[in-house]
Formats: C-alpha cells, structure tokens, sequence
C-alpha cells in the first residue's frame, strides 16, 4: 500500500513516529500526479505547484520529528491541495481567471494558515471555474478540470480541480469554496466526501469574494474522517473576518457512534419529485433504510420554500458578485497595456478579461440592482431567502437532528454536454439552500449510477457539524460492519 492510501490520521501517526518521512510521502503525491496525468494535458487539476518548495515544507517536518522540541501537529506530513481561489504565499492565486494570471497574493488566508500549522504540506493550488461561477469546473480560463473516475465527464465545480485532486488520491485532505454547491456537488461527481461548515465557522479571510452573504470555504477527504480533520484543523473564530463566529468549535474527531437510537432523521418531500432519477432515489433510501437500521427514526418533513431556491440564489449571488468584482477594473488587478493605444488596450482586454459566464453573472447582478428593479428583485429575494432559512428552522425546532437529501439530480454529465446556462444552474437544486441559510452540509458517496459517483447530502442545524459527521460516519461505515 502507498502511504498515499492510508488515512490521514494513520499517514500523521507514521511521520511523528519516524516509520515514514514527510519528504518520501511528497515525492509520491506527485510521482502520483504524474502517473495519472495531472498537469495540464491531461486531468488538468493543478493550476500551479512547486515541487521543491513543496518539499521543503515536508523537508521542515521531518526537521520537527528529529528535534526533541518540535512540536508536531495535527496534520504533520499530510499533503493539501488548495482551491485557486484562496489565497498563498509562493504560489498564485488566480481564481482560474486571466484577470489574475500570476497574480501572487502578498498575504496567505487564514484556512491555509492553520493547515500549515497542523503540519500540512500544500501540494499546489487547483483549477476552479472563474471566480467559483460554475458548476463543472469547464468555465476555467485554462481549461476543464476532467473527472479522475470518467475522464470523459466533468467533476463538477466549481471546486473540481480539489475533488479530483483527492478523487485521483494525490491527497487526502482538499479545501475548496463553496456559494451554492461548489463542494458538495463535485465531491458528489467524484465520489469522494465534500463538507460545507455553518457560516462563519471557518474564516473567509483570504477568499476571494464571489458573493459574500453566501461564500464559503469548505473541506474534501477521502473518508469523512479525512474531511473531518481538515475541518478540524481550519474551524474557528478569526479576528480578521468581521463574520467569523465565535462559537465553541465541537468536536469532529470522534469515532463512529454504535448506534442512532434517538436521532431523528428528516426526509424533505421537495427533494423527492417525482422527477427525480429513480436510481438517485433509491440511492438516498438505500442510505435511509441504513441509517433506520442504525437506531435512527425517519420522518417525513416539509420545506414548502424549496421550490424559490434556484431563482432567489441566482439573483442574490450575482448581485453581490457584480459589486465584488468591480474591484478587477485593470487599474489595480488585471489588464495592464502601455504605450499600444486605445486598439491595443481594447484586445488585451477581450482576451484577458472576464469569460462569458462571469460577465454573465456579472450583468445580470448589475441589472437586479438597477434603479426601478431593485425592489421587485433583490428586495423579493432577500425576503425569500429569509423564509427558506425559516423552513430550516422551524423543520430543526421539532426535533429533526439532520435532513438527507440527493445532493445532485443526476451523475456527473460528459464534458461539453450542458451548453444551456439554466440547465447548468439547475445541477445546484439541492445544495443552494443551506447557504442561503448558513447551516452545514455535506456529501457522503452513496454508490454508482451507470458507472458514476452520485452522493446523498445530510444537513444540520447552525453549529451542527459534529452530528451530521457522526451520522455520515454511520454511512460511510455500512450495513456489513457492527
């Protein structure tokens, strides 16, 4: 077995006792990345690396396993890969964007900050549909992101190039961001485990702002208890992010509970059309039944709001993008022509500018906030929005302790195969709503249709992460082990 194959919390235990050095566990991610086509002609899931800054990060933890006072942390030795949106040292934080091409952020985020403090090892930074617009990771300036378990299929987005990357397993740990989806989606596609926190759980500093009532950065594992340490590691209050939140951070570390009994599981009918795949369907009740078999109750729920989701999420997200964005005007990010003449600016722009689904985003965030439309848009939707994250509460106040759901309506689609904007929306059904309301999310493999990944996605209440990742351990755990 390569080291790469062990859980994260075995592959920390053998660095710290000296069985396996950080450095051989780096050479063979990417000896890995090389074996499975990483670069750019063929996964395309790293937009940027340095192998031997790469090393000397896994060069200083070995130091820290020699020295009697080296303090080693949670993560010691662990390789990451990070979502090109979130901002480094060293490496470029592009946003998969030529807006940003070589841009290299004079500060690091608070997330990549205390991974590398437990230890973590940055393996590089991963592709993204530009500026997390997107949801198959082909809105990429450089190009798809292809699906490591169909590379003819998209692996969804637009944190793609982070699920692939653990998907491909050239790391057990990933972060990617999240707005609508864009972690428990492709962690659906790719058939790995995809967490969304409550707002404000992990710290946005360092994020590259889409829409910032809704942004998040979230964690990819290989298993839950992958994710969940990542998430560990990253969880807690930031001064430098006036929305961080300064509740206790649980514990997310502890082992799979023996049983369910008195967990009350929420099965929302709007999640259920008649629609919906009946492969997906039976998918999520196979995980149901699991989870009844467990101790759990099951009870059927109502969130009668659900159906708004789509079109209230697609108005305040490019809304707040239009506002975010206007700070790449080529004046201080961006396009930067001298001595060419209007001519000259005029083309650099067109090919180093925004790409057809920003600008789209872009355009119609700017016409819902318009003189005249803002009321009988923006205002409507921030007025649903308050009544989908009421549904939330008043489903969590009888008693439901996590909802599960589909997370996706169909397995990952063939790259090229969605062309309409609106059928590309639709992919985020089900996942916009917890970040309308803030609560955690995640999504859990729940077997293959035709071939392909598809996930169920379990929701909690705000601060509820360390029972929604009990119960995916349950999940994850099976029917067949005691």
């Amino acid at each position: 077995m390569s080291l790469l194959d062990l859980p994260a919390f075995e592959l920390r235990q053998r660095v710290v006792a000296g069985d396996a050095a950080a450095l051989a566990v780096i050479d063979a991610a990417f000896h890995r990345a090389d074996e499975v086509g990483a670069g750019r002609d063929g996964l395309n899931i790293f937009l940027s690396h340095d192998r031997e800054w790469s090393r000397a990060q896994a060069e200083r933890v070995d130091t820290q396993v020699l020295s009697p006072d080296g303090v080693l942390g949670a993560l010691a030795g662990v390789p990451v890969a990070i979502k090109d949106n979130i901002a480094t040292h060293h490496l470029p934080t592009t946003c998969g964007s030529r807006v940003l091409e070589g841009y290299v952020s004079p500060f690091e985020a608070t997330a990549v900050r205390r991974l590398r403090e437990a230890g973590a090892v940055i393996l590089g930074k991963t592709n993204l549909d530009e500026f997390g617009m997107g949801s198959s990771t082909e809105h990429s300036a450089f190009g798809p992101t292809r699906n490591p378990r169909a590379p003819g299929h998209v692996p969804g987005g637009s944190s793609g190039g982070s699920a692939a990357a653990v998907a491909a397993g050239l790391c057990r740990i990933a972060l990617g961001s999240e707005t609508g989806g864009s972690v428990r989606q492709p962690a659906a596609f790719c058939g790995v485990v995809g967490v969304k926190p409550t707002y404000g759980r992990v710290s946005r500093y360092g994020l590259v702002a889409y829409a910032s009532s809704l942004d998040h950065i979230g964690v990819f594992g290989q298993t839950v208890d992958d994710a969940a340490r990542g998430l560990q590691a990253i969880a807690g209050h930031d001064p430098l992010d006036a929305t961080s939140a300064t509740a206790p951070v649980g514990d997310y570390l502890s082992e799979a509970p023996d049983g369910l009994s008195g967990l009350i599981v929420g099965r929302p009918r709007e999640y259920f059309p008649e629609g919906l795949d009946p492969r997906i369907a039976a998918a999520c009740d196979a995980q149901l039944a699991a989870l009844r078999a467990a101790g759990a109750q099951v009870r059927e729920v109502s969130l009668p709001n659900t159906a708004h989701a789509i079109a209230t999420y697609y108005i305040l997200a490019p809304a707040e993008a239009s506002s975010n964005l206007s700070r790449f005007d080529g004046v201080r990010y961006g396009v930067r022509v001298e001595g060419e003449g209007l001519q000259g600016m005029y083309e650099a722009t067109r090919s180093r500018g925004f790409g057809p689904e920003v600008t789209r985003r872009i355009l119609l965030g700017t016409y819902v906030l318009s003189a005249g439309y803002y009321d009988a848009y923006y205002r409507k939707a921030q007025q649903v929005r308050r009544l989908i994250a009421q549904d939330f509460d008043a489903v969590f106040a009888s008693g439901v302790h996590v909802l599960l759901t589909p997370t996706t309506p169909t397995p990952a689609f063939a790259i090229g195969a969605v062309s309409d904007p609106y059928d590309m929306y639709l992919s985020d059904i089900y996942t916009v709503t917890a970040n309308l309301a803030g609560i955690p999310a995640m999504s859990v493999p729940a077997g293959l249709v035709d071939g392909l990944p598809v996930g169920v996605q379990l929701m909690a209440p705000h601060f509820g992460e360390a029972t929604m990742l009990n119960v995916a351990r349950v999940l994850e755990r099976g029917p067949e082990r005691p």
